[in-house]
């Protein structure tokens, strides 16, 4: 019988299948490849996650500070800005991931260009009545190599790439509505520990026979506390066109508060005019303040004006505890309702005791936001970083 080459492959095929001696072995040779394969990409894709979030927490620490140097700095050009940014990228990446360094080149041979050194910047200036704007943007790549066992498969690097871009104002004007609550309670006539140096004695009796020393009286340090703060806000705003404050006074009871309004001056008139008496309670005044911030008219009136929506900010002030555990209650209460509205609140707790200041850290908006301030020098200095604070440059990632 004759055998046609098409049953002698078959009986070849059927005999190797029948014949198992040899088959793990072949087996064993085309798996192992693959399952060491697998096993590198694995490891390597691992990897490549870790550089990759290195490399965008560069970039974006990188384009912050850039944009930040230009709002600061006017003279500074995009070119000296984008050099800053890939240097800064570079040492922050390499700093977190040493290994990625490029290698080093023998004597005669010529370095190769470093690929962070290399990102594509771009710098976008911008006007708007809300000052300059300067966005600044990095896009980088680099190359990240396999392992041994990645490579069987032909692929001995990976390249990852990110973007990020960052935005800084250099004028302060974003609009803002910032409201006093301030306590004038009796304790606020007596002195603090801080001599006025206009006058630093001052006469023991009616006859003026013996002196002694003249200390600044704690309501004066408050209307000098919040004069700086005022004019730190008219200098940032000096056509009262995006600020606007109110205040509120207390001492057992809430007196007539001076309302919203363009400017500081109506403000400053007020505190001014305060006089130190009575018990304490605040509950009142930091609901009225919660209350008339959050009016949507605060909203129209920016609007209408600037174009913008306004920040929200209540400065508390107390130099001693409330009278009863309720106003405590309540006012922490209002706080509360207060942030969860978007409020920033900032406490200041002037020579109080501990109960006043716990309800003070308690208010605010964070840790940073709470100063204690234990004499009339450190409360101008509290009042001043508050508005430091409020009026100064919005730096943010936008992408």
């Amino acid at each position: 019988m004759m055998t046609t080459p098409d049953s002698r492959s078959t009986s070849f095929l059927s005999r190797l299948w029948r014949d198992r001696a040899g088959n793990f072995g072949i087996a064993t040779a085309i798996i192992l490849p693959v399952t060491a394969a697998t096993a590198g990409i694995a490891i390597d894709f691992n990897q490549m996650v870790q550089v990759r979030h290195a490399l965008q927490d560069s970039a974006d620490s990188a384009v912050l500070s850039a944009a930040n140097a230009l709002a600061k700095d006017k003279t500074m050009s995009d070119a000296e800005a984008l050099d800053m940014a890939r240097k800064f990228m570079k040492a922050q990446f390499y700093n977190v991931v040493p290994g990625a360094k490029t290698s080093e080149t023998t004597e005669g041979e010529l370095a190769p260009v470093d690929p962070l050194e290399a990102a594509i910047g771009t710098v976008v200036r911008n006007k708007s009545q809300s000052g300059n704007t300067y966005d600044v943007t990095l896009t980088t790549q680099i190359d990240v190599p396999t392992n041994g066992m990645t490579a069987l498969l032909g692929w001995d690097k990976m390249t990852v790439g990110v973007t990020a871009t960052a935005r800084a104002t250099s004028e302060s004007k974003n609009a803002m509505s910032m409201y006093l609550v301030l306590d004038r309670s009796g304790s606020m006539a007596w002195d603090t520990t801080t001599v006025n140096a206009a006058q630093p004695t001052k006469c023991a009796n009616s006859r003026c026979t013996r002196t002694t020393t003249n200390y600044v009286v704690k309501i004066d340090a408050l209307k000098l506390a919040v004069a700086n703060l005022t004019t730190q806000l008219d200098t940032a705003d000096p056509e009262d066109r995006y600020v606007r404050t109110a205040a509120v006074s207390y001492e057992a009871r809430m007196h007539t508060p001076v309302g919203f309004n363009w400017g500081t001056s109506h403000t400053l008139s007020y505190v001014q005019a305060l006089v130190a008496n009575g018990g304490t309670d605040s509950s009142d005044a930091m609901d009225r303040a919660y209350k008339d911030i959050i009016k949507t008219s605060e909203d129209t009136a920016h609007k209408n004006k600037n174009g913008q929506e306004p920040s929200r900010f209540i400065l508390f002030m107390t130099d001693g505890d409330n009278n009863q555990s309720i106003a405590d209650t309540e006012t922490l209460a209002t706080c509360t309702a207060a942030k969860r509205s978007g409020v920033q609140i900032f406490t200041v707790a002037f020579m109080a005791p501990s109960k006043g200041q716990a309800l003070l850290r308690a208010c605010a908006s964070s840790p940073s936001n709470y100063y204690d301030a234990q004499d009339a020098a450190e409360l101008v200095a509290a009042f001043k970083e508050i508005g430091d604070k409020a009026v100064e440059a919005s730096t943010r990632l936008t992408n």
